[in-house]
């Protein structure tokens, strides 16, 4: 809904269509109890939306300025169809639009990154700010800085040169890449984790894929790595939504048809030249797919990529998975050597997962008390409930001296 009021009201009047969207969310939840569900709700949201932003502008105190838009908008007030499926199309082509008009030039990829995150997938700045690894004074400020822009760029900032776009491509595959990380990991919501994210970043890279702009390797690598997670998430939690770690997932839960598409994918993702850390990372993932069972993981081939994602994206976050593929290809010993040699660690302070790892490995080297402080640490950084049930889980195993078998 955003994405098609700002298509009509510009990104200059970002603010006012958000505004609107709550203001109309609310009025259906107040009617429709009352008045009974519309035969067509998206249709009843999108007109109702777009008929109170035209109300809202024609009492603005400067209507003088955009007269002649407001004429325009009118007339397409009158000429909105009675049925949303006339529209679909349209409304895709605008989330598209929306995303690579939030890469303005003029800001960096980090505010573009996060304008995309708050105004196409709903993120809260706490949401932003986890997974950006920022803190939330600096996302208010970015967010503050592009609506600025925006507002002093006139009305309408659309991409009117098609040279544009490649240079706008990074942020909205960043974008769509931290939106399926959010819902994987369900880091700020009860529950473990989202499909409903997940699979909306899927929707949005595949039609990024089908579009000249976005039909190129690495946008097919990035949904390749989406569509394996994905496929792996019905073995990923239990009855009550929690984790169930990789050692003893079910394998026969998953997604047989939504690996074979991702296979597909990264098969498609394979020409030409350029590797980038969706190719290596859909690579990691697929290696998990393709295992019958955990133990026949080919932990040394998952640690050559990890190598490979290291010297092309050095980050915390891959420094940290690296050094689990180590400790699982060498031993926990080697896996607790690398975890200490890990850059700037100051930057996983509140990450839970870097203690667990810390604690998985003194757990398998035999020191359970040792473990069990980690994963003390670990429950006191846990961000929902279902990450506390899993470290304490882990915790009372370290106390019991325990170690789960793997799920064959």
């Amino acid at each position: 809904m955003v994405a098609y009021l700002t298509r009509i009201f510009g990104l200059g009047r970002l603010d006012l269509a958000e505004d609107v969207v709550q203001d109309t969310l609310y009025r259906a939840l107040q009617m429709w109890p009352l008045h009974g569900v519309p035969d067509n709700p998206s249709a009843w949201l999108m007109r109702a939306a777009r008929n109170r932003a035209i109300d809202l502008l024609r009492r603005d105190d400067h209507l003088r300025y955009f007269t002649p838009e407001l004429a325009h908008l009118m007339r397409l007030r009158k000429d909105l169809p009675g049925e949303m499926s006339a529209v679909e199309n349209e409304i895709q082509d605008d989330q598209l639009r929306l995303m690579f008009s939030c890469c303005h030039p003029d800001l960096s990829t980090e505010a573009q990154v996060t304008l995309i995150l708050k105004t196409l997938c709903g993120f809260s700045v706490a949401e932003i700010a986890h997974a950006l690894l920022a803190g939330e004074d600096a996302i208010e400020k970015r967010l503050g800085r592009a609506r600025t822009l925006f507002r002093r760029s006139g009305t309408f900032v659309e991409i009117t040169d098609a040279s544009e776009i490649p240079e706008r491509l990074e942020a909205v595959y960043q974008a769509i890449y931290l939106l399926f990380s959010e819902g994987y990991h369900g880091s700020r919501s009860e529950r473990s984790v989202r499909e409903d994210l997940c699979f909306e970043a899927i929707r949005l890279a595949l039609l990024l894929s089908e579009r000249p702009e976005g039909d190129n390797p690495k946008t097919h690598a990035l949904v390749a790595l989406c569509c394996f997670h994905a496929a792996r998430l019905p073995g990923r939690i239990d009855d009550d939504g929690g984790l169930i770690q990789l050692e003893t997932q079910d394998r026969s839960k998953w997604d047989r048809a939504l690996m074979g598409k991702g296979f597909q994918f990264l098969e498609n993702a394979s020409t030409g030249r350029e590797l980038s850390e969706y190719h290596l990372e859909a690579g990691i993932a697929s290696l998990h797919c393709a295992a019958p069972t955990y133990e026949r993981t080919e932990w040394a081939k998952i640690l050559e990529l990890y190598d490979m994602l290291y010297r092309l994206k050095p980050s915390p976050i891959v420094a940290l998975n690296r050094a689990i593929a180590v400790g699982k290809a060498r031993g926990p010993e080697a896996g607790l050597a690398e975890l200490r040699t890990i850059p700037d660690p100051a930057r996983l302070k509140d990450y839970p997962f870097y203690p667990a790892a810390q604690g998985e490995f003194h757990f398998l080297a035999g020191r359970a008390a040792e473990a069990g402080k980690y994963f003390e640490k670990a429950i006191t950084l846990a961000r929902s409930r279902s990450e506390t049930a899993f470290f304490e889980r882990k915790l009372q195993a370290c106390r019991q001296g325990t170690v789960q078998k793997p799920n064959r």
